[in-house]
């Protein structure tokens, strides 16, 4: 016995001497790991600084009753709090009772849980005050408590843009932005060596680390109250005409920066979701596509615009197929700008066919070079390639060229429509449409995008000119001289209406999408706009006219009427305040509870639309007053504009910036652009209107 157990000793003082390195390494691999510390993902905001998607952080709390500082003679800290904190907590959350409280954080201190659960998806706010409740106060080693942080990825201005802004999703593709982007906004995750401990949970190994890099930010091209303009007057006509689906973009014309992108689509129970970038998606174009045709004929000089055409009564043969004009005319011989702006198929098939009949290839080399035939490279994940046929097609016959000439045997998208007449407004010179401003980390510009030239012409000065006459005469004298006629302001583009096949059925559902592009104000093009609109099957209501061009009216008629053009530019392009001098613009910005005891008072029915924030704009839209908020930080320029002088002086003294104003009334420029990096003792002015 007394040799069994002198052996049973030394094995033990063998195994814990000399092996004993090598099975806590093995004991540690068993009960140790590393886990991911998810970096926080970057925010996307609009081009004035507000927020379109960012992550919220959200908190859960547990309490380690093993921890020393906890247990420290017999549990005196404890039993000291104990009272206070459960009252506390019952305050905070009121889901339990203090004494409830107190007899769960009494049973799991006498268990010694190691990873007790207190509560979980904290706000930040409720965090905040949960930090300095008695006993979590003293800090982690004394109190025990363990925070995880959470983060949910939230869009604050929901419908709006949601799709261009898109989707950060952890068990589906990204979309939109945060696709294309995901690699900088993601940022670099960190690792932690976490400790196994009762009933599956673990704790942190103190000093092994690696954190997190946190992700970049995005500032897009987005002007929020243009989108919220270009999404109203979109789902006005959607739910009017019960229509399948539409996109709007509105494009600055001198920069190709994409200002508002709305895609809506219907949903089963006959509400519109912004469920895909129709934006993006080619499509026959219809009659927009004639800019192109005609841009071809004029820079070839096959026709004048003072040439004659005969219209045919608005039906002609072709071999075996039948070109028909949308909409009956009551004259047949025309001038080929007449034909244009009365958006005849046959006529411009006519002198599509006349021009290139013999020599087909020579069309479509116009089309490629106006870029037809790529896509834009827009900052989107998922644009569609286009289609343009070309005489070594196999699907060319003998009636693809006239076909074309009028928008169809073609595939292009709205945006690269848009991109076209976009040019045109911009004096002949082709931009690349573009959504990101710039990306930033920690309030640092790391890239900046600056505006793209594709071509420097896309024609002669002369054809540019006669082209633009032509866009102009549509909405003067040809198919929506109707939508325009009363407008304060001129505008140029072209109607567009295309039969639409229907899978197995074809054509025989009749449906239509209807389309306008053009720019405002034709005299000094600003911005360029497209709608295209896919309708329901035999809807009364079909026509580019009639569908899409009132939506380009009502988006160009508030945008000029609320002055929401670039800052200190005025409609002819000259230097001008935002606002004007008087006080009837109803725009306002300020303290957002100042402002709504004000609509309250005057017992006024507005949406809000502002959250918890403290600082917010007031405006109109779609006649109706609505609050949004504005993200105010001490780093970045906030838009002061329409707030009255003690709200600026309050925001920027807090930012310890020296100001001079001028004027009186509501600050209508700064000299500061919102947005931009500020540090302090920084000199700027305020103008006052």
């Amino acid at each position: 016995m007394i040799v069994l157990c002198a052996c049973v000793l030394g094995r033990a003082v063998y195994i814990q001497r000399v092996q004993g390195s090598y099975w806590r390494g093995l004991s540690d691999s068993l009960h140790q790991k590393y886990v991911a510390l998810n970096a926080e993902r970057g925010t996307v905001y609009s081009e004035d600084g507000s927020m379109l998607s960012t992550s919220i952080p959200y908190f859960n709390i547990y309490i380690d009753f093993g921890a020393d500082g906890l247990r420290e003679k017999n549990g005196k800290r404890f039993r000291e709090h104990l009272d206070s904190l459960s009252g506390c907590l019952a305050r905070l959350f009121r889901d339990r009772s203090a004494a409830e409280y107190k007899r769960a954080l009494q049973q799991g201190y006498r268990s010694e849980d190691r990873f007790f659960p207190l509560q979980k998806n904290l706000s930040f706010e409720q965090y905040k005050e949960l930090r300095n409740f008695p006993l979590v106060r003293l800090g982690r080693n004394k109190s025990g408590f363990i925070t995880e942080i959470n983060s949910k990825r939230l869009n604050p201005f929901g419908l709006l843009a949601n799709r261009t802004i898109g989707l950060a999703r952890s068990n589906a593709q990204n979309v939109g932005l945060e696709r294309s982007y995901d690699s900088l906004l993601k940022g670099e995750n960190g690792s932690r060596l976490v400790r196994y401990i009762a009933a599956g949970g673990y704790l942190p190994v103190e000093g092994y680390e690696i954190e997190p890099e946190n992700g970049k930010d995005i500032h897009t091209t987005i002007d929020v109250n243009i989108q919220d303009i270009a999404e109203n007057a979109l789902l006005k006509m959607m739910l009017e005409n019960e229509c399948e689906h539409g996109t709007c973009i509105v494009m600055e014309v001198s920069t190709g920066k994409i200002r508002a992108i709305a895609n809506l689509g219907r949903q089963s129970d006959g509400s519109y979701w912004e469920d895909l970038n129709y934006a993006i998606r080619a499509s026959e174009p219809g009659s927009t596509f004639k800019l192109a045709t005609l841009l071809s004929l004029l820079e070839d000089k096959r026709v004048k615009l003072s040439d004659h055409v005969n219209l045919e009564g608005g039906v002609w043969k072709v071999g075996t197929r039948t070109v028909r004009d949308a909409e009956k005319h009551s004259e047949s011989d025309v001038t080929v700008k007449q034909a244009f702006e009365l958006s005849s198929n046959v006529g411009m098939a006519k002198l599509a066919m006349n021009a290139y009949a013999k020599d087909p290839g020579r069309f479509v080399e116009h089309l490629k070079k106006l870029q037809l035939n790529r896509v834009t490279g827009v900052d989107l994940a998922g644009e569609t390639q286009p289609i343009v046929k070309s005489p070594a097609s196999r699907s060319w016959s003998a009636s693809t060229l006239p076909w074309m000439a009028f928008g169809y045997e073609v595939l292009i998208s709205p945006l690269q429509t848009l991109t076209l007449y976009n040019a045109i407004a911009n004096d002949g010179k082709m931009m690349k449409p573009y959504l990101v401003d710039d990306i930033q980390l920690a309030g640092n510009i790391e890239r900046k995008n600056k505006p793209v030239t594709i071509l420097p012409e896309v024609c002669n000065q002369e054809t540019l000119r006669q082209l633009q006459e032509c866009l102009e005469g549509v909405c003067i004298s040809g198919t929506a001289k109707n939508v325009f006629k009363n407008s304060f302001y001129k505008m140029a583009g072209k109607t567009g209406t295309a039969l639409v096949a229907n899978g197995n059925r074809g054509y025989a559902d009749h449906i239509y999408q209807s389309s306008f592009a053009g720019y405002f104000p034709a005299d000094h093009p600003r911005y360029s706009c497209i709608v295209v609109i896919k309708n329901k099957p035999f809807a009364k209501k079909f026509l580019g006219a009639s569908v899409a061009a009132p939506v380009v009216k009502e988006v160009a008629d508030k945008l000029m009427s609320t002055g929401m053009l670039q800052p200190g530019v005025d409609f002819a392009g000259q230097p001008a305040l935002l606002l004007k001098k008087d006080s009837t613009r109803f725009y306002y910005a300020g303290n957002l509870q100042d402002m709504k005891q004000v609509v309250r008072t005057l017992q006024m029915d507005y949406r809000d639309s502002s959250a918890t924030a403290n600082w917010g704009k007031l405006y109109a839209a779609n006649y109706q007053p609505v609050l949004r908020e504005q993200v105010v930080t001490r780093k970045m320029m906030p838009d002061l504009r329409g707030m009255g002088l003690k709200d600026a002086l309050y925001l920027l003294e807090d930012m310890n910036m020296h100001v001079a104003v001028r004027g009186m009334g509501k600050i209508a420029s700064q000299s500061i652009q919102p947005g931009t990096t500020c540090s302090k003792n920084q000199s700027i002015t305020l103008e006052l209107n």
